[in-house]
């Protein structure tokens, strides 16, 4: 699909936001022009990034939304960290947690590598792993300033949730 073909689908889908995720967005290389014309249409853009790619070559604008693999996801060694200083108000940190373990790591990680400030600390159970509930009570416990945040496609996308 060309990049007039893309602009004009989304065009006609007349939201006003527009996320780039899937897989990892930073591997295709035309991703930061499709973002600067997508800004430059005045639409309001936003990145789900595993954190793997530099996220430099993206326009200014673009919200990033980093998401910092943890141990139990088995990614955490691809991590591309000089993409938290990058990170600026009104842009995210996602963690996506499968144990304590990976709870503990999250925590450790807050404090080697201090998050910017303005910048938001999402906590998510991986659907199916971890119970929200039990996230819930070691954040209160610990006194963790981040803000749960359940994986909204698994409840509506998933096979079970659609009855299949």
């Amino acid at each position: 699909m060309s990049l007039a073909e893309i602009l004009k689908q989304v065009d006609l889908l007349g939201a006003p936001l527009v996320l780039l995720t899937g897989g990892e967005p930073l591997l295709q290389k035309e991703l930061p022009e499709l973002a600067q014309a997508l800004i430059d249409k005045r639409y309001r853009v936003m990145i789900e990034t595993s954190g793997s790619q530099p996220t430099r070559t993206l326009p200014r604008e673009v919200i990033r939304i980093l998401d910092l693999k943890t141990p139990g996801s088995g990614e955490a060694a691809r991590m591309h960290w000089e993409n938290l200083a990058d990170l600026v108000r009104g842009d995210a940190v996602k963690f996506v947690l499968r144990d304590e373990g990976d709870y503990q790591w999250a925590r450790g990680i807050m404090v080697e590598r201090p998050i910017p400030e303005g910048v938001e600390v999402l906590l998510s159970p991986a659907h199916g792993e971890l119970a929200p509930a039990t996230l819930v009570s070691w954040m209160l416990r610990d006194g963790v300033r981040a803000r749960l945040n359940l994986q909204l496609h698994k409840f509506i996308w998933s096979p079970e949730a659609r009855g299949v």
